[in-house]
């Protein structure tokens, strides 16, 4: 008698899910309302008379309904798949107004300061005592031999860990006024400028470029995104751009956490490299060449790939439906 009364609401709900890619307005109504009762003749027929063939076809049918009334979700390695090919290379691309001027004013400081460095003994017995100074710069001495310190998938480890942190740091404290970004890239250039202007003063400027081009290409590279990202989040505090500061904030704040995770990929496979290719047997020019072919791999993925969906209207930001509701303001 129930399955008598209540056939033609199953069948019609049954055809009205077949049809829900072409469902007119009044149909989408009915397919949501049919959806409704069934799920009540459902629960019904569970708690009333269990029979076994019945609950098993208004399940299915139910779950059916469901999934045309709510929609269904992307797999999840299609939400992967979009991040690397279209969100993240997006972010990267619509960041580099900020991340290209860090990398040039870095590297500027860098290198002026190598030079004074090298070329003032004054500079250098300031550093430090000179029998220390020839430790860290001869051949088999402290700057070379670090690199091969720990066994290789360790050190990976440990260095990826370290410039994950670094990067976080640059993304995450930007939204300080830039002050903490700034001042985390002037402690990594002097670290190098000093370390690049001792080997140079020592003769060894070749072995310095040698151990640190295979790796620093991409390692720094990765830097300048993450502090570029970082102070763009600061000015964001001081000038959103038109839009309420937090809603600014909050979408300029996506976007950084997406970068995190992807400068994340990025500085473990220049982890590999310092770890694998920087201390290796391989001649200088090989070690180089590694790190120049991962370098122009980096820039082709931002500057064609991540042009590409910045134009169709990528922003690197997450989807409505994942980024939640916005307050409506007046204009």
């Amino acid at each position: 008698m129930f399955i008598a009364a209540h056939r033609a609401e199953w069948d019609r709900l049954s055809a009205l899910v077949r049809r829900q890619n072409s469902l007119r307005g009044p149909e989408t109504d009915e397919l949501i309302t049919l959806y409704q009762r069934v799920a009540t003749h459902l629960s019904m027929v569970r708690s009333q008379a269990p029979d076994p063939a019945l609950v098993e076809r208004l399940s299915a049918l139910t779950a059916s309904a469901r999934g045309a009334v709510t929609g269904s979700h992307a797999p999840a390695w299609r939400e992967v798949g979009l991040f690397f090919t279209q969100r993240l290379p997006a972010a990267m691309y619509r960041a580099w107004p900020w991340w290209v001027p860090t990398a040039a004013v870095f590297l500027l400081v860098t290198a002026g300061l190598a030079a004074w460095v090298a070329n003032d003994p004054t500079v250098q017995a300031s550093i430090a005592a000179p029998e220390e100074v020839r430790q860290l710069t001869k051949a088999g001495g402290d700057f070379e031999t670090y690199y091969s310190s720990s066994p290789a998938s360790s050190f990976a480890a440990r260095v990826w860990t370290n410039n994950a942190w670094v990067a976080a740091g640059c993304l995450m404290l930007g939204v300080l006024g830039g002050v903490p970004v700034v001042l985390m890239l002037a402690v990594n250039a002097v670290n190098v400028g000093v370390s690049g202007g001792l080997m140079f003063a020592a003769g060894r400027g070749d072995a310095f470029l040698g151990l640190i081009a295979p790796h620093g290409l991409l390692e720094l590279t990765a830097l300048f995104v993450a502090a570029g990202t970082g102070l763009k989040l600061g000015w964001t505090v001081i000038d959103p751009g038109g839009l309420p500061r937090a809603q600014a904030l909050a979408r300029q704040g996506r976007t950084v956490v997406l970068m995190a995770l992807g400068l994340t990929c990025v500085l473990f496979v220049s982890g590999l490299i310092e770890a694998y290719v920087t201390p290796s047997k391989l001649p200088t020019e090989a070690r180089i060449g590694i790190g120049i072919a991962a370098e122009a791999a980096f820039l082709v993925y931002v500057f064609w790939l991540g042009r590409k969906a910045a134009k169709a209207g990528v922003t690197g930001d997450l989807d409505e439906q994942y980024a939640g509701d916005t307050a409506p303001v007046s204009s």
